[in-house]
């Protein structure tokens, strides 16, 4: 799930990129790629893949 969250700001980060839109600080292309890259270290870090399978 956080994997498609970064996917998202992957593309709305591009989004304002390629599209020159001038936002504030806050939601500079920068930031919002930043944010997506959390998001996906935390995916591949494991947290947020949902329930864990259970062991017998």
């Amino acid at each position: 799930m956080l994997g498609i969250a970064a996917a998202v700001l992957f593309f709305i980060a591009f989004l304002i990129n390629a599209a020159d839109i001038t936002t504030n600080d806050v939601f500079s292309s920068v930031n919002v790629m930043l944010l997506g890259l959390t998001l996906l270290a935390l995916h591949v870090a494991g947290i947020g893949a949902g329930r864990p399978a259970r062991r017998r």
